[in-house]
């Protein structure tokens, strides 16, 4: 049975190591979701004519069902898409539909589906793709049409205010974070560091954006802690912030603020080789200037 006594800081490492290990022997499905890098060394050791050629677009990296979930848009219109961008990077899209039919066909297999489930799951990813290509209009769907799992979560979302995640995160009268399992408390050099981060002008003004707060908004930190989620993440640097964020000259009301802190990682997609600019000389009305143009504009 696995311990609710958090590891001190200076064993993180060594527990979020065997946490890994063991979450990605559960299940087929939770080994695809935590192997990226070798999902990428797979596709290479097949050769090149092994992915088709795609465009080089801005893709998801790490495109897997755990990573699909609801997600308002600007409008506060809820859709159920991709929100972990953390491996993103300008790639060949085809690597995105790859990863999650591989993360969807071994996700049927642990359910004990049969192929003809599996192959309809991977041609309604297909035609949803090719509906999003099309533009927004066309990939909207309606809400009859959808199927009831997905109408599930996205009526929850929709519904979930922050005290429902103050009932699941927070503990005790007073605002903190709980911990346990999954919030494990910071080394006094962590602390301090986030402490100091949220200090600094940028990030303020960033942090008052959300939710259209009040532009001199007065940030507090009321506790921190490291968050043990994921699964190809483990081991990266995670923090969980509470802040008390509203303290103004035109408000006295408090308002707490959930962050949540990821360690920047290059992303283990490939990416498409592109030529660099050639600086030319070219001609401009009497006098000449020197400018720099990518090779498919140099006809």
């Amino acid at each position: 049975m696995r311990s609710k006594v958090p590891p001190a800081p200076r064993y993180r490492r060594l527990t979020l190591h065997e946490r890994r290990k063991l979450k990605m022997a559960s299940s087929a499905h939770a080994y695809v979701r935590g192997s990226t890098v070798q999902f990428y060394k797979w596709l290479q050791s097949r050769g090149e004519r092994a992915v088709p050629k795609g465009p080089p677009v801005w893709i998801c990296g790490d495109c897997h069902a755990g990573n699909l979930g609801p997600l308002a848009d600007a409008k506060g219109v809820i859709h159920v898409q991709i929100r972990d961008l953390d491996q993103t990077v300008i790639g060949n899209p085809n690597h995105d539909l790859i990863r999650l039919a591989l993360s969807l066909a071994s996700a049927a297999r642990g359910s004990d589906l049969p192929g003809v489930t599996t192959a309809q799951m991977l041609e309604q990813m297909m035609v949803g793709y090719g509906r999003a290509l099309k533009g927004p209009a066309s990939s909207r769907i309606v809400e009859s049409d959808k199927p009831d799992c997905v109408r599930v979560v996205m009526r929850r979302a929709t519904s979930r205010t922050w005290k429902h995640l103050a009932k699941e995160r927070l503990d005790n009268v007073k605002p903190n974070i709980p911990r346990g399992t999954r919030f494990w408390p910071l080394s006094k050099q962590e602390d301090r560091a986030i402490r100091q981060l949220f200090k600094r002008e940028d990030v303020r003004k960033l942090v008052a954006s959300l939710k259209s707060r009040v532009e001199d908004a007065v940030l507090e930190v009321v506790d921190a802690a490291y968050w043990m989620k994921g699964c190809s993440s483990l081991g990266r640097a995670r923090y969980a912030v509470l802040l008390d964020v509203g303290k103004s000259r035109e408000t006295k009301r408090d308002e707490y603020c959930l962050v949540d802190i990821k360690e920047v990682t290059s992303a283990v997609a490939p990416e498409p080789l592109i030529r660099k600019c050639r600086r030319i000389i070219v001609g401009a009305s009497s006098r000449e200037r020197e400018t720099s143009l990518p090779p498919w504009e140099l006809a």
